[in-house]
């Protein structure tokens, strides 16, 4: 069966879920030692989290791109990751789903969240029919996320340097065995549209009003 075009797929346990980011080693390795942000982390800039760990790795190049190279998987309570999509505007605009440019812009300048949908990722990065999430965070979400959302976090760069080692001799078998357990993953009992075009979704963005 061919996966749904829009679907946000997972890590994820019945309190958190499971995103992934890649920083420089001034950053990403003392979030890892101390399980949190650091003071020097940007709270009032644009941070994309991203809950596919293939997304990731064609961001990141396998943790090989410069100030890149400490990809962590970062455990954030549910709670908080559908507060940001309840709250998000999608990044583009969509005239079947919006009621005017005007209109959307307003609504994404004040969201402090936007979604956005970006082709999957096979193991060799080349993009896939079906989307994967990146959820932008900002101003309020951003700080929450930091300092309040965040469970865990785990440098996970050891491991896709492994992933990658076996996708270039070939094993692909034992290159997917290691992902991370990504599923779908249930956002609420209620549905949005993701466009005009396109069939109702779990996933909402732009709830505020004009």
């Amino acid at each position: 069966m061919a996966e749904p075009k829009y679907q946000i797929r997972a890590l994820h346990t019945d309190s958190t879920v499971t995103v992934y980011q890649a920083y420089t080693p001034e950053i990403g390795l003392p979030a890892a030692r101390e399980g949190r942000f650091p003071a020097v982390w940007q709270r009032d800039r644009m941070t994309w989290i991203k809950p596919s760990f293939l997304w990731m790795m064609y961001r990141c190049g396998w943790g090989t791109k410069e100030g890149q190279e400490t990809v962590l998987a970062v455990e954030i309570s549910r709670a908080g990751f559908e507060w940001a999509l309840e709250h998000a505007c999608l990044s583009h605009y969509d005239h079947g789903l919006h009621a005017d440019r005007a209109t959307w812009k307003r609504q994404l300048k004040r969201a402090p969240a936007r979604v956005q949908w970006d082709p999957e990722r096979d193991l060799h990065l080349q993009p896939l029919a079906h989307r994967s999430l990146q959820l932008g965070l900002a101003g309020e979400a951003a700080r929450l996320y930091a300092d309040e959302w965040t469970v865990s976090i785990t440098d996970v760069a050891s491991l896709a340097h492994t992933i990658h080692a076996h996708v270039r001799d070939g094993d692909l078998d034992t290159a997917r065995q290691l992902l991370p357990r990504e599923r779908p993953y249930p956002v609420s009992d209620r549905a949005w549209p993701i466009s005009a075009n396109e069939p109702a979704c779990q996933v909402c963005w732009c709830r505020s009003a004009p």
